[in-house]
């Protein structure tokens, strides 16, 4: 007989949480240790928690689950995760769901949003599970051995410079995000943003490239940028490209992404990859330029818990 336990995260998971994790997706790039600080670092009012399946002794899949915040909307939380390809079809991601849905109604949660793969056994069973389909996102994928566009001619009082300069105070770049995740596609709208989560949730996060994340500077003012996430070896991850609402149109997003690829083929970085929702037709476009390639997608799924 098989033994099914769910139990919450302990950082020796982190290795085999992490492998469940990225198993077939190639495009997701978090580390063991990024698994460790989320569970042990995120900002209190997400109510972060990562739950663990083993069968027989080993660990086969886990899935993190919490709070959305950043906005005015309440009652929303999350629930993402995945088991190894050969554990499955065993009930493990079925626990793991069920428990995760008991903690967040406990939390006061009416409406679980879930990112699935874009392959039939994944979106059949978040519908088995009453989950409905909703929007679409894009993954690609750029060779960073192959050469990348050539640079155009900066605006005038344009200046590209790292996110390791804005350390000590990176205020600045949280007004950028604040101003432009309340235009990103999506269910929910991020009209809430708050500086202490941004420093403990994304500022903080350990595989965060400060050197690579690039900051589009005008007439000294810091009004784009392209935030990148890497596993210290061979693959980036495009976490998250932003412009303020009142400079967009000029290519700063355009010119501080392409420079940050640059600076990641310069350290030796070969695989870079990215996400954009489907109806994100500026980044998209963005991107096709860049050279990236689309590689996988993914599918929103939303649950009520009320009824």
């Amino acid at each position: 007989m098989t033994t099914l336990t769910i139990r919450n995260f302990r950082p020796a998971d982190a290795g085999a949480v992490a492998a469940a994790h990225s198993a077939g997706r190639e495009h997701l790039v978090l580390t063991p240790e990024v698994f460790v600080w989320m569970d042990a670092n995120l900002p209190a009012g997400q109510h972060h928690r990562t739950l663990v399946a083993e069968l027989d002794g080993r660990v086969v899949g886990a899935l993190r689950c919490g709070l959305v915040t950043g906005t005015t909307t309440r009652g929303v939380g999350y629930a993402n995760g995945s088991i190894l390809p050969a554990y499955r079809r065993r009930g493990a991601f079925t626990a793991l769901l069920a428990e995760a849905e008991a903690y967040l109604a406990g939390l006061g949660v009416a409406e679980v949003h879930s990112w699935v793969d874009e392959e039939p056994g994944a979106l059949e069973f978040a519908a088995n599970r009453g989950f409905t389909a909703g929007r679409t996102a894009h993954f690609a994928r750029r060779d960073l051995s192959l050469p990348l566009p050539a640079a155009p001619d900066l605006p005038a009082g344009v200046e590209l410079r790292p996110a390791s300069e804005w350390v000590e105070d990176p205020y600045p770049i949280f007004v950028i995000e604040a101003d432009a995740i309340r235009d990103e596609p999506g269910e929910v709208a991020m009209d809430a943003a708050d500086y202490e989560e941004f420093l403990h949730g994304d500022w903080a996060r350990p595989d965060l490239d400060r050197e690579l994340t690039t900051v589009a500077v005008l007439d000294g003012e810091p009004v784009a940028f392209s935030a990148v996430q890497t596993d210290g070896a061979d693959r980036y991850w495009s976490a998250f490209s932003a412009c303020r609402r009142d400079f967009r149109g000029r290519g700063l997003t355009k010119l501080a992404k392409l420079e940050s690829l640059r600076r990641a083929q310069a350290a030796g970085y070969r695989r870079a990859y990215t996400s954009n929702d489907a109806t994100n037709a500026p980044m998209l476009a963005i991107n096709e330029w860049l050279g990236y390639e689309r590689c996988a997608s993914e599918r929103k799924f939303v649950k009520r818990l009320d009824g």
